[in-house]
């Protein structure tokens, strides 16, 4: 008995299906059921499978009422399976994929689907429920210690301050998260699921109005968004019964929440995250047995530019401090180091926040098996995933092929 737990466990996970629809600003979009149905059909269609099949379902979403994941599923099938409903702020879509994965490793389930939708409102993300403790009151005191710009809203004050840190500790210049930004837009231009396909020059972003004088312009920052996305996880076994071509597995996966060092560092970087990334992909790289610098293809969370870079050393791509380095040679696009966001990442992709984590994992599974059309890195064989949510969740996943 121990043996066979001890196989069930170990056994891998395969991404049968994976689909998403075009992202889409607030005014563009359509009501959160029809798009996260919609992600669930292209899944299904890409697996070549029916919901019937769907043994569990998780349901991300941040900004909705209880049980929407009901509501979208039941708009494609109505069979009794168990539909969770999952928020963990920006990483919510790649928690529901570390939840769906664990039920196929641990042998709960062979087939489940994991879906993420988003309705977003124009303007900066805030606090819905304005009548008890905020769950950033840890994350607020030590910012406030620390920079305390007027009028800057939350979010853009945390990533803002994280660049800014990283450009008073190492002389990184303004110009190079402009960049970055401009890198994405390069790379969105041939992504046809992008909200953003126009490409914009490092000039133009420099250009864009200053929402914090000095420390980052409106370009830097991701669009609000809506969207859905979706993958289903199948087990070998469930593969090879339904005669499934499915390549791409999770070869490992991590999630970590906040460290004692993410409050008491006095570092904005640790604030939006540094360590948990740190830490997770200090585990999946020693789970998979790799380094960093086997990586081919990265799908990382860059809610602003700021946080691209500060990720890059976080995720071992480059060392500490190096960033700067690392944009200046091109090594985080095509005929670099690693590319970096094929998709146009969340800068210029967009960013719904129940569907981010899972549009992360279609783009790796399309790249991993070669049909990212001409976003395609070429021979590209492991894809490493970086979902962040502030209050906080970090998932890091090792996709490869088998």
């Amino acid at each position: 008995m121990t043996r066979y737990l001890r196989r069930i466990m170990s056994q891998d996970v395969l991404v049968a299906g994976v689909g998403m629809i075009p992202f889409a600003k607030p005014s563009a979009a359509e009501p959160y059921p029809t798009m996260g149905a919609a992600a669930i059909r292209a899944a299904l269609a890409d697996a070549k499978l029916s919901y019937d099949d769907v043994q569990q379902v998780y349901a991300g979403y941040v900004y909705g009422d209880s049980t929407c994941g009901q509501r979208v599923a039941y708009d494609v099938g109505m069979t009794g399976v168990p539909v969770i409903n999952v928020n963990n702020n920006c990483s919510t879509g790649s928690t529901a994929l570390f939840l769906a994965r664990q039920a196929i490793q641990g042998g709960a389930a062979e087939c489940v689907l994991a879906v993420g939708f988003e309705t977003m409102r124009p303007g900066a993300i805030g606090s819905i429920f304005e009548d008890r403790p905020s769950p950033f009151e840890h994350f607020e005191t030590a910012a406030d210690a620390l920079e305390k710009p007027d009028g800057v809203p939350l979010a853009l004050r945390y990533f803002g301050g994280a660049g800014l840190a990283h450009m008073k500790q190492y002389g990184t210049k303004l110009e190079t998260f402009a960049k970055i930004r401009a890198k994405a837009s390069r790379h969105a231009s041939n992504n046809p699921m992008a909200v953003f396909r126009q490409v914009v020059t490092e000039d133009d972003v420099m250009k864009s109005p200053f929402m914090w004088p000095g420390v980052m312009t409106r370009l830097m920052a991701c669009p609000p968004t809506c969207g859905a996305a979706a993958a289903l996880l199948v087990s070998p076994a469930f593969a090879k019964k339904h005669d499934l071509d499915a390549p791409v597995r999770i070869r490992a996966q991590a999630m970590t929440t906040d460290y004692h060092s993410t409050f008491d560092a006095k570092d904005m970087r640790q604030l939006v995250g540094f360590d948990m990334a740190k830490s997770a992909a200090k585990s999946v790289y020693e789970a998979a047995g790799i380094g960093p610098e086997d990586i081919d293809v990265v799908e990382l969370h860059d809610c602003f530019a700021q946080n691209e870079l500060i990720t890059y050393e976080a995720l071992g791509l480059c060392k500490e401090g190096d960033a700067e380095k690392f944009v200046e040679a091109g090594d985080n696009t095509y005929g670099g180091k690693v590319v970096t966001n094929p998709s146009g990442g969340l800068l210029s992709k967009g960013h719904p926040l129940g569907a981010t984590g899972l549009a992360q994992c279609t783009e790796l599974v399309h790249q991993l098996r070669g049909r990212a059309d001409k976003r395609q890195v070429a021979g590209a064989k492991l894809g490493l995933q970086h979902n962040l949510g502030l209050g906080g969740a970090c998932v890091v996943t090792l996709y490869d092929t088998v």
